[in-house]
């Protein structure tokens, strides 16, 4: 789905709830098993600033991880950023994004989804705006309304979380607050 860029802004005024996959949009998607049998995931500092800064922003903004895989890394990543929801080992994404968007009383239409994968369309389809990462699956591409130009796992939540900010009018409030 195409989506000009006047429609994405407006969109994105309206974004309560950022919601996402995590392999594939806050890793790159690769996962290094130990001999242990404990999976290890490489995680973004520009994606973690972007949870800062929507923290920052003062504007209430909520959080939700959606993932079918299960990690202690990601539960203990989700409660040291402050994740509001978090889904593991779902395997309905689109029914934990409606959940999701039930339980902090919002419409669909106030939440974003990001994504990557076949896993992640029917979230994507709900979202009241659909984002991926460059790097994401051709279909998934095409229902997107918007796809960064980072890749997953590097920076593409964050260019996500500006883009809200920014249209919303509180990047440069938090832009602001860096300065003596």
């Amino acid at each position: 789905m195409k989506t000009n860029k006047s429609n994405i802004i407006k969109r994105a005024k309206k974004i309560r709830l950022l919601a996402m996959d995590v392999d594939g949009v806050l890793t790159d998607g690769s996962i290094v098993v130990l001999e242990s049998g404990e999976e290890v995931k490489s995680w973004s500092v520009k994606d973690r600033m972007g949870f800062f800064m929507l923290s920052r922003s003062g504007a209430g903004f909520l959080t939700a991880w959606i993932t079918g895989r299960k990690s202690r890394q990601v539960e203990a990543r989700a409660r040291e950023i402050g994740i509001d929801a978090v889904f593991q080992d779902c395997n309905s994404k689109g029914r934990a994004f409606l959940e999701t968007v039930k339980r902090f009383a919002l419409r669909p239409e106030e939440a974003l989804f990001v994504g990557d994968d076949l896993v992640d369309l029917p979230a994507l389809r709900m979202a009241g705006l659909a984002v991926c990462p460059c790097d994401a699956h051709e279909e998934v591409k095409k229902v997107c309304d918007y796809v960064t130009k980072a890749p997953g796992g590097k920076g593409a939540l964050r260019e996500v979380v500006d883009l809200v900010l920014k249209a919303q009018g509180l990047y440069k409030k938090i832009v602001d607050s860096f300065e003596i």
